[in-house]
């Protein structure tokens, strides 16, 4: 090896450092989550990537908002829940309730102008398609060779908190 190779950082400190600090997203949605809400003059902008996996937002919204769009929470917001990988809450958007689920990896900017606190993230990794606009894989006729296994499914659903 030579001696001007740069190490590998097999660690990920840039990753733990990102989700530690997606870790402060989460403590303050929990205080505003809490009975008491959102104390005094604070509010959030949380700006996220629309189509990061795991977004879950009503077609017309992203219609709407097709790669990003920022929420805010300060007085207009209802039923947010916490998770520790995610958060979903109620907006209204023309009037409608909305309710949106982000998971905090796809979150890429969470500002408070009341103290003027901003943390900024790395945009997630999107597929350039969406699930739905995949062809459909080819049908097999006959039962897959021995040892070679069809594809498989597996359901996020498994993977999430309840």
């Amino acid at each position: 090896m030579a001696d001007d190779a740069q190490p590998i950082d097999e660690m990920q400190y840039e990753k733990l450092a990102q989700d530690a600090l997606r870790g402060v997203i989460r403590a303050a949605l929990e205080r505003a989550a809490s009975p008491q809400g959102i104390p005094g003059a604070h509010h959030f902008y949380i700006t996220f990537k629309t189509r990061a996996p795991g977004v879950s937002v009503p077609p017309d919204v992203v219609a709407k908002y097709p790669d990003e769009m920022t929420v805010v929470l300060q007085h207009q917001y209802w039923d947010l829940a916490v998770e520790h990988d995610l958060f979903s809450v109620m907006l209204k958007f023309g009037g409608m309730p909305k309710v949106l689920t982000v998971p905090y990896v796809a979150v890429t900017r969470f500002y408070d102008p009341s103290v003027q606190f901003l943390l900024q993230f790395e945009a997630p990794e999107i597929a350039p398609q969406t699930v739905a606009e995949l062809p459909a894989p080819p049908k097999r006729t006959e039962p897959a060779p021995s040892g070679e296994e069809g594809p498989k499914v597996v359901s996020l659903d498994q993977f999430r908190k309840k």
